[in-house]
């Protein structure tokens, strides 16, 4: 049976990068192939005003298809941090994955130098932009609807290392990456990164991705990456959501880390450091967002904090799993009698290399 072919070429370290992919291959699963005309007029010619958002990567923009299905289009650029083997990652990762706290791929398209995806629409946006951006929406995160946010990305986490076959590591958890419908419930998207973890392997070794600010120590030195390297990052997470604060310096991509080996000061803000600080002297509670006022349960924000710590020590090896997490956050293991460890930082692999 004859098939259409596609080429992506990327510009790469080693020169130029041609990768050939089947139609068939393509069709793997429930992505279908989109063509560069239909999300054109999807999106009223990729008009300024229906692009919802954007990053290193290219565009997002609001569109909607034949059948009258809102979706969101993420058009990479030419330009974009993610070449065509990370496109065809985040193709291969999710195209057969249907979960409550995963974002739905629809399809993609490859024409000529086009790289598009097509997912899920999500209406109210990222973590990022919602509960940690400068430009705060009008939503009210309340305790319920935080608890609700941090549960769920735990799931669809533990869905990924625990149940999926084979096993995924998402590596680039961050509040931008997590994004909420209309009932504020979360769906972890962007696998760019993503790496298959076979079930007989430890690791792989791999070149470092992801945001410093959320990055493992141990992965961001060694390149190992494992799924407690995604519990690292998880954990960071669940700092922001409840202390409603942003983990300081995670506007440094990796590569930069230097500035804050040379400029340690700088290290003070960082929000592992602050709740961690705060554990120690029996004073969790100031980390939770103070803006929750009466609306809060202190002992159960008290709890995701120190879940949030046990995600994020030094050993990787003292971290939960994701299953062990969700347990945690909602009842099923006491989090008092769990012994909980300092944090790891990138800076203090940093200095034991010198």
């Amino acid at each position: 049976m004859s098939c259409c072919r596609f080429v992506l070429r990327t510009k790469s370290t080693s020169g130029l990068q041609t990768l050939q992919l089947s139609e068939e291959t393509l069709s793997i699963g429930k992505v279908k192939l989109y063509t560069y005309k239909e999300l054109r007029v999807a999106t009223g010619d990729f008009k300024r005003g229906n692009r919802i958002g954007e990053g290193g990567f290219g565009s997002v923009y609001k569109g909607k298809l034949r059948n009258g299905t809102i979706v969101a289009i993420k058009v990479l650029s030419k330009e974009s941090a993610q070449g065509a083997r990370e496109f065809l990652t985040e193709i291969t990762a999710i195209s057969d994955i249907i979960h409550e706290n995963l974002v739905q791929l629809y399809g993609c398209c490859i024409e000529g130098n086009h790289r598009i995806l097509v997912y899920s629409y999500l209406e109210n946006n990222s973590l990022a932009q919602t509960l940690l951006g400068r430009n705060r929406s009008n939503i009210q995160f309340s305790w319920v609807t935080r608890s609700k946010i941090c549960i769920g990305v735990a799931r669809g986490l533990a869905f990924l290392h625990e149940e999926h076959q084979p096993h995924i590591v998402h590596r680039d958890i961050k509040a931008s990456n997590v994004l909420l419908d209309k009932n504020l419930s979360p769906k972890i998207s962007d696998f760019g990164f993503a790496r298959l973890l076979p079930s007989n392997a430890t690791h792989i070794s791999t070149g470092v991705a992801g945001t410093l600010g959320y990055l493992a120590p141990e992965y961001a030195v060694r390149g190992q990456v494992t799924r407690k390297s995604d519990v690292y990052s998880y954990g960071v997470l669940l700092l922001e959501i409840v202390s409603g604060r942003c983990n300081a310096n995670t506007g440094f991509s990796y590569g930069e880390q230097f500035l804050l080996e040379r400029y340690p000061d700088a290290m003070d803000g960082i929000l592992v450091l602050q709740t961690w600080a705060h554990y120690e002297r029996g004073t969790i509670e100031r980390m939770i967002d103070s803006s929750l006022a009466g609306d809060v349960n202190t002992k159960e924000a008290c709890k995701f904090l120190k879940v949030g710590l046990l995600c994020t020590q030094d050993a990787c090896k003292l971290r939960p799993s994701m299953s062990l997490v969700v347990k945690m956050l909602t009842g099923g293991i006491n989090v008092e009698s769990e012994n909980i460890t300092q944090p790891g930082l990138v800076t203090d692999f940093m200095q034991m290399k010198i």
